[in-house]
C-alpha cells in the first residue's frame, strides 16, 4: 500500500501519480493543524515537514510564505493536498496576505510539498464578554476577539454532546475554546467551531 507521503513525493518529482483526491489520502481534519511535531524530530527541533506564516505571493501551485522566525518557505500544492479555510477548499481561495499552517513532506531542493495547508486558522481560548445578533465577543487574554456565526459552517460543541449548529446555549462570562478562520489585519474570526465545557 502506498503511503500519502509517497504519493505526494512521486506527485512533485514527476512519478505520474495523476490526480487524486484529497479524501482518497485521507484528508487532514482542522484540529491537526495544532497537532505535535513528526514523531522523528527532536524535541524543541524545528520540524522540516511543517511551516507556518503569511502568504506573500502565488505563482502557479506554489506559495512564497514569510515566517514569523522571518524565514522564507516555498510550499507546493499538489494533487491530493487538502486546504482548509473555514471548511475544505480549493487553492483558488489562498491570497497573499492570509496566514498558514502547512505540513507535508520537504523536498530535496527545500520545498515543502504540501499533504495539508490551514489558511487563517486559529485556535484561542477565552471568556464570552458579549453576544450580538450573529457574532460573540471573546475577551482573549484582556484582548476582545469579535467572532463570526456563518450560516451553514459554524458549529457548537458542548461537553459530550454531539456537534450542533445551535450556538444559543452559549452565555456571557462562560469559557469556551474557538476554531476558525481569522480575517487578516483584524480582531475578527469566522467561528468554524465553538468548545464549551457545559
Amino acid at each position: 500500500m502506498t503511503s500519502r507521503r509517497q504519493l505526494l513525493k512521486s506527485a512533485v518529482l514527476g512519478g505520474g501519480v495523476g490526480v487524486v483526491a484529497a479524501t482518497a489520502l485521507g484528508s487532514l481534519g482542522p484540529e491537526a493543524a495544532f497537532g505535535a511535531a513528526a514523531p522523528d524530530v527532536e524535541p524543541g527541533a524545528p520540524d522540516p515537514d511543517f511551516a507556518e506564516g503569511r502568504i506573500r505571493s502565488i505563482k502557479d501551485n506554489t506559495l512564497l510564505v514569510l515566517g514569523s522566525n522571518l524565514v522564507f518557505h516555498s510550499i507546493r500544492v499538489v494533487d491530493g493536498t487538502s486546504l482548509w479555510k473555514l471548511g475544505p477548499t480549493t487553492f483558488d481561495q489562498a491570497k497573499p496576505g492570509d496566514g498558514l499552517y502547512a505540513r507535508g513532506v520537504r523536498m530535496p531542493d527545500g520545498v515543502l510539498a504540501a499533504e495539508s495547508v490551514w489558511l487563517n486558522i486559529v485556535n484561542i481560548k477565552g471568556h464570552v464578554s458579549n453576544i450580538t445578533g450573529e457574532k460573540i465577543h471573546l475577551d482573549h487574554k484582556g484582548q476582545e476577539v469579535l467572532c463570526h456565526r456563518v450560516a451553514g459552517k459554524s458549529i457548537a460543541v458542548y461537553s459530550d454532546a454531539p456537534p450542533s449548529a445551535d450556538l444559543s446555549l452559549l452565555r456571557v462570562g462562560q469559557h469556551v475554546q474557538i476554531l476558525g478562520a481569522w480575517r487578516p489585519d483584524t480582531n475578527e474570526v469566522d467561528i468554524a467551531t465553538v468548545f464549551s465545557p457545559h
